[in-house]
């Protein structure tokens, strides 16, 4: 298995776990504005991995959270993100993470913790208004009931953004990344939503019409499985090949030997899927650098 960094000390992590446990969520959709406010929140230590490294969630090393919920969607309740917050004043550069088909679990908030530790201000999103599913019939249905409103789904993610640009601790520069249903929502977010400067989508609904993607104004990642028929590599190919044709910058990859799902669980077949995953993640860091860090 491809190591990873142990960085952060025992005693650490449990002043932060109690941190987190002791404060109370953020209802204020400002982005925590103010520098007393921004004080009280847990951070995360910085720890960037090293070449040769993964972060420690997708190997199934997540750990304790870090982090705290946060309310971003002004006047509604139900909705509920995830915020991780690196050490020291800043500016960062800002993420917004999107989940898979069963919601916002444990497994997202962990890797949001992980890109904090990477120096980015990270916002794992909720479009399930705090529902998760349990099994393929209630994860289908909550993402049926989503895509059904796109309207919302591109509003809570706009407010995403906006929240995170609020902070005094972050650049300006944001950028939005998925998994499968959330990689699809990634790509629709980018056409459509509020001025973000990255696209990050692992596998997930693609367009393949040039005139829609002439609609992107940024570089666009992608990782894929050859063994994934959602999408599949010929439509990953009708995809790049649009990408092209509307004069948008990508960084797409098809990865051999793995199927759908790969990337956020290595732990689940780590002969097989370390290796992807290591270069998957580091093309990533260094598309997220020349997009979001610059």
């Amino acid at each position: 298995m491809i190591p990873f960094r142990r960085t952060r000390s025992l005693s650490t992590l449990v002043i932060l776990a109690t941190l987190a446990a002791c404060t109370p969520s953020v209802d204020d959709t400002s982005g925590a504005g103010t520098a007393e406010a921004s004080a009280m929140e847990p951070r995360i230590m910085l720890a960037p991995t090293a070449p040769g490294e993964m972060p420690p969630a997708i190997l199934g090393f997540g750990g304790e959270l870090e982090g705290m919920d946060v309310h971003y969607v002004e006047g509604d309740a139900e909705t509920r993100g995830y915020l991780a917050v690196p050490e020291g004043a800043g500016p960062f550069p800002a993420l917004v993470i999107i989940h898979e088909w069963n919601g916002l679990v444990d497994r997202v908030r962990q890797v949001a913790d992980d890109f904090a530790a990477e120096g980015y201000v990270t916002l794992a999103a909720d479009l399930y208004s705090g529902r998760t599913g349990a099994n393929p019939e209630e994860n289908i249905a909550l993402m049926n009931e989503a895509t059904a409103d796109m309207t919302a789904v591109v509003a809570n993610l706009d407010a995403a953004v906006a929240f995170l640009r609020a902070r005094p601790d972050v650049t300006g520069r944001v950028g939005a990344m998925g998994w499968c249903f959330g990689g699809g929502i990634a790509l629709s977010f980018g056409l459509d939503g509020a001025n973000h400067e990255a696209t990050a989508i692992f596998y997930g609904r693609l367009v393949d019409d040039p005139e829609v993607l002439s609609g992107m104004d940024h570089e666009v990642y992608g990782t894929f499985a050859r063994l994934d028929s959602g999408p599949s590599p010929e439509q990953v190919e009708r995809f790049e090949v649009a990408l092209r044709a509307a004069g948008i910058a990508n960084d797409l990859h098809v990865y051999d030997d793995v199927g759908h799902g790969f990337w956020l669980r290595v732990d689940q077949d780590p002969e097989t899927r370390s290796a992807p995953g290591l270069d998957a993640w580091e093309r990533l860091k260094a598309y997220l650098d020349r997009t979001l860090k610059r």
